[in-house]
């Protein structure tokens, strides 16, 4: 099988458990795109959360970013597709956080927004290893409702980390009664889209636009976030270190993140 696309997830997937991308997977994607493969990132990160590895995908192209609510081209620096939250659904989003002591996080085109004393405290979240990063990218806005008012039809994801599982089991139960896609990430964290914008929704819309056959595409993930495009790809990978469910999803499962899991699926397919 030739395939044409390669979409590959990046926490958990491409990204080792230290946030970097190994010389052995640099490699790999990098002499797939020299074949004319298209590789794409498929992430819930936002733009500014992808600033720090620009240079090791300066070759690629496309992006499904933001969990499929934009679809991005790099080499124009420009939008293909965006999907917003509508504004009466994120400020509920915003509430229900808040009343959880949960940290909101909302993703727009081009920004990362959160409080910043939930940046500073983002190891009761389970989400220490993100501290630097968004210490130094976020937008800081203690009122979370006034930035939606004042961006609207900008937001394309809310996040709410949460302190633990009751929490955020309890925000889910609230939230699944709202029209939106929620996902699973990180330690307690719930990821919100609009309804039926996912990962597996932006691989449709990003074949639809380069004319290719969703059969002939491979998508490497390994979490919640990712079940909609392994069950959309062509041919559908999950890491060594994907969650039980994700693994059984997957035509076959290749090495952990720290093992060069992603180098050695495409090895393996291409």
């Amino acid at each position: 099988m030739n395939y044409k696309l390669l979409a590959l997830d990046m926490d958990g997937t491409v990204l080792n458990s230290q946030k970097k991308i190994s010389p052995r997977t640099k490699l790999a994607i990098e002499n797939l795109l020299k074949r004319g493969v298209y590789v794409v990132v498929s992430t819930g990160r936002g733009l500014v959360e992808l600033n720090d590895y620009r240079e090791d995908f300066k070759a690629m192209n496309y992006g499904i970013v933001i969990s499929g609510g934009l679809l991005y081209d790099f080499f124009k620096d420009a939008p293909i597709k965006i999907h917003a939250v509508d504004e009466e659904t994120i400020l509920k989003l915003i509430d229900f956080g808040l009343e959880t002591q949960a940290m909101v996080h909302m993703l727009s085109v081009n920004q990362s927004v959160a409080r910043e004393v939930d940046i500073q405290n983002m190891s009761a979240f389970g989400m220490g290893i993100y501290h630097d990063m968004f210490n130094k990218i976020c937008i800081r806005c203690d009122d979370p409702k006034k930035y939606v008012r004042e961006h609207p039809g900008e937001v394309v994801k809310v996040n709410l980390y949460h302190r633990d599982k009751i929490s955020r089991d309890k925000n889910f139960e609230r939230i699944s009664k709202l029209n939106l896609s929620i996902s699973y990430a990180e330690a307690f964290n719930l990821e919100m889209s609009p309804a039926n914008i996912t990962k597996g929704s932006g691989l449709i819309e990003l074949c639809d636009f380069l004319k290719i056959d969703i059969a002939d595409t491979v998508a490497i993930g390994d979490a919640d976030n990712d079940k909609e495009i392994l069950q959309t790809a062509g041919l559908a990978v999950a890491m060594g270190n994907a969650s039980d469910e994700i693994k059984k999803l997957a035509d076959f499962v290749t090495l952990d993140n720290d093992s060069d899991g992603v180098a050695a699926a495409i090895e393996k397919i291409f």
